[in-house]
């Protein structure tokens, strides 16, 4: 529901993708799947990064979610 365009969102879903698929394993946590997907949405919009954010790491309080506000600043500078 962002204004990200179509073909922005499959490159990064076809990265992720691309790295599982390279690592060799068989089974892949979905943790690592969760993180790289914070990692690519992070890139791509960080509106979508923080909403995702909130809900994968279950924010328990508004210090919770201020503290990885001010992380996504500080990795943007």
């Amino acid at each position: 529901k962002r204004p990200v365009e179509p073909e922005r969102v499959e490159r990064m879903v076809n990265g992720i993708v691309r790295r599982l698929e390279s690592s060799g394993e068989t089974e892949i946590p979905s943790t690592t799947i969760g993180e790289l997907v914070m990692q690519g949405l992070a890139n791509l919009d960080t509106v979508a990064y923080v909403r995702f954010a909130s809900v994968y790491r279950e924010f328990k309080d508004i210090g919770e979610f201020m503290d990885e506000l001010k992380d996504l600043l500080n990795a943007k500078e």
